[in-house]
């Protein structure tokens, strides 16, 4: 029996499509979830700080870091992967992120640790 098969083709930390779907969820998750109107409205200094640094036979992970403006005119660092596979039912890649000082709910406490490799 074998297992997945990872191309690992990830796009790049600065892509336009990984930003763009941070911005949206980011807004979508403070309205939703937190009664909060702030938004990422750009974004600085994205570089990656990892690719793939666990075993090879793990899921493909491109780990990004970089600062966020949000509406409220504070810069804050935001920690994000990029993966293969974690998209809509798979189909492609997905995103996940941390924006430090705005994890609520502390998904990945403490300051956006474990967003990070």
């Amino acid at each position: 029996m074998s297992g997945p098969r990872y191309d690992a083709v990830l796009p790049p930390c600065d892509a336009p499509a990984a930003l763009s779907k941070i911005q949206q969820r980011f807004a979508s998750k403070e309205g939703r979830f937190w009664n909060s109107d702030l938004q990422i409205v750009n974004f600085e200094r994205i570089h990656e700080v990892a690719f793939r640094p666990w075993a090879e036979s793990t899921i493909p992970r491109r780990f990004c870091s970089g600062r966020a403006l949000i509406s409220d005119g504070v810069w804050r660092r935001l920690d994000y992967s990029i993966i293969e596979d974690s998209g809509m039912i798979s189909a492609s890649w997905g995103v996940e992120w941390c924006v430090v000082g705005l994890d609520r709910n502390w998904a990945n406490s403490p300051r956006c640790k474990m967003a990070r490799p």
